[in-house]
């Protein structure tokens, strides 16, 4: 924590730039959509990003496109690339295949999920000869090779658990069978975080927690978004962004200015790892690691040097 005053100091004054963030994708679904991916994946790959993660469809439908954009990074960038997996409509024997594939393309970090029912609606439920959930989907990615391994995490509790304690159970589980650390579910007030971290703490989860950050380029898209994943959505924020729907530009702008000063709070309560949702859209996410003192590693160096 910073002595700067507040109220004498330039915002983000207190924010040294001693951060580390990461990046989700979502495979493209189309060729305009891939451009844009990859020039995203451009745009933020000289900030030096930990990993960046390329998520997975329900009941495996991007499963091919997911490892070609995963495959794609780790041979034509410098960035480690984390491809996402789940358990839906899959064998273990399948998943296995697909974590094999993955390795032998040089991937070597994997976030292991669950995953939701492929049907809208429907009660999740166990493939028959799958893995059960997420933590015996990290045992048995264990047993296969040495990945890196990020599982998930909710500070307001995943739609399916029973209460707060049993989803703090779940993840320690997944922790206790080899996860490195967990990512969360996006959330939109810091004290959400603070509290899920300390909850975690007396749970005796030491694993390392990264707040994952939903920068809002869409309210009512994430207003749908939060309601199938069970975060929160201020009332304030509604407020700020009525009567931007036609205003795009200034929409990015409350959204980048409303995002880092999340990510400034989080930064003052001891947070040095981000987990950015880019949505493929790489400015938002730029603008706020900008505002938090992240730079382009060639600017770094040259200014140690």
């Amino acid at each position: 924590m910073s002595n700067v005053d507040p109220l004498g100091a330039p915002l983000f004054a207190d924010v040294a730039g001693d951060i580390d963030v990461s990046f989700e994708f979502f495979p493209p679904k189309s060729e305009k959509m891939e451009e844009t991916l990859w020039e995203s994946v451009q745009a933020l790959s000289p900030l030096g990003p930990r990993f960046v993660s390329v998520t997975y469809g329900a009941g495996g439908t991007t499963r091919e496109r997911t490892h070609n954009t995963v495959a794609r990074i780790a041979r034509e960038t410098a960035i480690p690339a984390a491809a996402h997996l789940t358990c839906v409509e899959a064998t273990r024997e399948e998943i296995d295949a697909v974590a094999d594939e993955y390795w032998a393309s040089g991937v070597r970090h994997i976030v292991a999920l669950r995953g939701d029912s492929p049907r809208a609606g429907e009660k999740y439920s166990t493939h028959p000869g799958g893995y059960e959930n997420a933590a015996d989907l990290v045992a048995g990615l264990r047993k296969l090779h040495p990945f890196e391994i990020s599982v998930a995490a909710y500070p307001e509790c995943h739609p399916d658990s029973e209460h707060a304690q049993a989803d703090l159970d779940n993840l320690k589980r997944k922790i206790d069978a080899g996860a490195n650390r967990a990512i969360t579910q996006f959330f939109f007030e810091p004290d959400t975080f603070f509290r899920f971290r300390d909850d975690a703490a007396k749970a005796g989860i030491d694993a390392e927690i990264v707040p994952g950050i939903m920068p809002v380029m869409n309210y009512a898209s994430v207003v749908r978004m939060s309601a199938m994943c069970g975060t929160s959505v201020p009332s304030w924020m509604e407020k700020l962004f009525e009567g931007l729907d036609d205003r795009p530009a200034a929409r990015q702008l409350v959204a980048a200015t409303l995002t880092a000063e999340l990510c400034r709070k989080l930064y003052a309560g001891g947070v040095r790892q981000f987990h950015f949702y880019t949505l493929n859209r790489a400015e938002l996410s730029y603008a706020i690691c900008h505002l938090l003192g992240v730079r382009p590693v060639s600017e770094v160096s040259m200014a140690a040097a």
